[in-house]
């Protein structure tokens, strides 16, 4: 049985995209088949992340929700473009980059219902391991989908009170939606904090556990979502914290 993961902030900014594709190499590195979906149809950008070129895209999850291919027609296999070879397989279904479309969807909406089916359909045709779901911030109807199927949800904030308000409304919804794994990671944490009371005092004012607390990176910054950051660094700090949030959401 696939393991459903969705990946949400409440706000842009928090760095859930690299979030998103750093778990996802970690995984296939260790041979698991995964999936990646990016609902963020009003501003995606994950593919960049896995050097799949906005020119040669073809079919996206815009051509799926309106009717023009199958969801595995839009599902690209781009495992050969990581920089190190690894066991398991990555597709990525990209949202398009084309104004025009991202017009479209502003514009006309489509039924976030296709999405549920689509999910299924995308595990069963690419026999799946695990499907990650990068999700629009905030709360709209296609991210309470997808919160609402997910196996497990994981929570990135940033130390912000903008983002803790909405962080709180968010877990609110997750338990209601009785997510069978919640957790939370604190992201882009200045390195003058302390890290370890950063995370309790997350998870005391919660309730919730913490995965890991990641503090900034001039690497990760420097690297500018030119390649998945794991795997051109495995030994660094902040890969170390990717491999403890993976084996929490898959635990």
């Amino acid at each position: 049985m696939a393991r459903i993961i969705s990946i949400h902030s409440f706000r842009g900014g928090t760095g859930k995209s690299n979030t998103t594709a750093n778990i996802t190499a970690l995984l296939a590195s260790q041979g698991y088949r995964v999936g990646v979906i990016d609902t963020d149809i009003q501003s995606p950008g994950i593919h960049v992340l896995f050097g799949l070129d906005d020119n040669h895209i073809g079919y996206s999850l815009n051509d799926y929700l309106w009717g023009n291919c199958e969801i595995e027609d839009a599902a690209h296999d781009v495992t050969s473009s990581l920089e190190l070879p690894i066991s398991g397989k990555i597709f990525l279904v990209p949202s398009s980059i084309k104004a025009g479309e991202i017009a479209r969807v502003l514009r006309e909406g489509y039924d976030p219902g296709l999405l549920n089916d689509g999910f299924q359909r995308l595990i069963e045709a690419r026999d799946l391991d695990v499907l990650m779901i990068d999700t629009h911030p905030g709360l709209n109807d296609e991210t309470l989908l997808s919160i609402a199927i997910s196996d497990a949800l994981l929570i990135i904030l940033r130390p912000d009170q903008q983002d803790y308000q909405g962080t709180s409304v968010t877990v609110e919804i997750a338990r209601k939606l009785e997510v069978p794994r919640l957790l939370l990671m604190v992201n882009k944490v200045p390195l003058t904090y302390d890290m370890a009371e950063v995370g309790l005092r997350v998870e005391q004012t919660y309730n919730c556990p913490v995965a890991a607390v990641i503090p900034h990176s001039d690497e990760l910054m420097a690297l500018a979502s030119a390649g998945i950051f794991a795997l051109r660094n495995p030994d660094h700090p902040v890969t170390a914290a990717y491999r403890q949030v993976a084996a929490r959401l898959m635990g």
